[in-house]
């Protein structure tokens, strides 16, 4: 009897006990695959309008060990278009440095190698949202993880 009641007393002790403990946090990360779901328009700082991506349209990312690495296929453009580089993220901001892709983007890097970002992170989606000279939100890329 002593031996179920001392059996018993630890079990409620550890079940007290492990009531107690604080949940471990978890910073999610921008490590994985992501697709693109949806674009925001602001106007300035709110949204004011989603735009659901057409058809037959896919854009992925893939960010790993500070590299990053997308690609987009759009069903009317007989050529698909990618890019590739490094990436950081800092204090809510996202900044990518694409050092080679596609013909056309390899064309656009002739202008800009930078690309900087607000960055909306959440476990299993993110925003990447772009901000004028002036601060004010002006468009957005909405991605969910898909890996």
């Amino acid at each position: 009897m002593k031996k179920t009641f001392l059996v018993l007393a630890c079990f409620v002790f550890f079940l007290i006990a492990g009531g107690f403990s604080s949940p471990v946090p978890h910073d999610p990360s921008l490590e994985g695959t992501w697709e693109l779901q949806s674009f925001y328009n602001y106007d300035g700082q709110n949204i004011i309008d989603t735009v659901k991506k057409a058809d037959g349209y896919r854009q992925v990312k893939m960010y790993s060990k500070g590299k990053i690495m997308w690609t987009r296929y759009v069903p009317d453009e007989p050529n698909g278009r990618f890019g590739y580089g490094s990436y950081k993220v800092s204090d809510g901001m996202l900044m990518e440095t694409i050092e080679y892709g596609d013909a056309e983007m390899m064309k656009a890097l002739d202008t800009m190698r930078l690309f900087s970002f607000e960055l909306v992170l959440g476990e299993d989606t993110f925003s990447q949202i772009t901000v004028d000279n002036d601060g004010n939100r002006t468009f957005s890329e909405n991605y969910r993880r898909i890996d």
